[in-house]
């Protein structure tokens, strides 16, 4: 879907929030074959349920990925990503947990450098089933605005 936006448009406070997706054995396979991160907190089950955990962790990078894919369901011609800030892994993902991600318009503010755009911060918010954070992170968007 495509939605135009100014910066001028961005409202502070304002959220969406996605739909679920269950995180598989596959998603653990294939993410530690495109990031070359067999570490065995990921990939080896019988060595994790000897560790306190008791189970296999999803990569953290995996989590951050498809937490934002999530969120990628509208398009705004007049913005894009400037990066990420303040990424945290706050509690582990499971092979059988669902997540899902909130976003939170948290900031806008002037480009230091190009008058043309400002800069919109929007609070990441990953959580598992149970409604609890797993990953949490401010998502920077450069946004043309209306008058440039």
């Amino acid at each position: 879907m495509i939605i135009e936006q100014f910066f001028e448009d961005y409202d502070i406070g304002a959220e969406r929030q996605s739909f679920g997706r269950t995180i598989t054995e596959t998603d653990f396979v294939v993410h530690a074959g495109h990031s070359g991160d067999f570490f065995p907190h990921h990939m080896d089950a019988h060595w994790c349920a000897t560790q306190d955990i008791g189970q296999r962790i999803a990569h953290g990078t995996m989590i951050f990925t498809i937490g934002i894919g999530l969120t990628a369901t509208v398009i705004n011609p007049h913005a894009m990503s400037y990066g990420y800030d303040r990424l945290r892994f706050i509690r582990p993902v499971h092979i059988g947990d669902t997540i899902r991600t909130i976003t939170r318009i948290a900031d806008k503010r002037d480009h230091p450098k190009r008058a043309s755009h400002g800069v919109v911060t929007e609070a990441v918010d990953v959580r598992n089933q149970r409604d609890e954070t797993v990953l949490a992170c401010e998502h920077l968007y450069l946004v043309a605005r209306r008058d440039a």
